[in-house]
């Protein structure tokens, strides 16, 4: 019982948490992608944040479109049906492709290409031609 009520809690906040950042900050999110409330979403350039449908950010993920030391504003894509790990980084100018599995504590420095797994610091791909449906879960195709 106090499951699925924290469960319908949680479904509760998150549709003013998308609006928030979708409204107030001006990020380009998809209305079927999944942030977690625990997800943190570069708020310094948030125009610069961009994800797609049936993705999900998972809880402690860290989504950065500016660099400070380098005075960079860009834009960071994550695609369509991608899953980002608990405590995941994906750092500026990162373009994250569809169906594409980031592992809890990864560190993105570098453009992933669709359907594959990566996992490390920094990010490695361990698997490709991979293919995911809604929210990033891995297929059993």
């Amino acid at each position: 019982m106090i499951v699925t009520l924290r469960n319908k809690l949680r479904w509760l906040l998150l549709r003013p948490y998308y609006t928030l950042l979708t409204k107030f900050y001006k990020m380009d999110i998809a209305k079927s992608a999944i942030i977690s409330l625990g997800a943190k979403l570069d708020k310094t350039y948030p125009r610069g944040i961009h994800i797609g449908n049936e993705s999900y950010i998972a809880s402690g993920a860290l989504v950065f479109s500016h660099d400070y030391a380098r005075s960079l504003h860009t834009d960071t894509y994550i695609g369509k049906k991608s899953f980002i790990g608990a405590n995941s980084i994906i750092m500026p100018g990162v373009t994250i492709g569809d169906s594409v599995i980031v592992g809890a504590g990864t560190v993105v420095t570098k453009d992933v290409p669709s359907g594959c797994i990566v996992v490390g610091n920094p990010a490695k791909i361990i698997k490709k031609n991979i293919t995911t449906i809604q929210y990033g879960k891995l297929s059993n195709d």
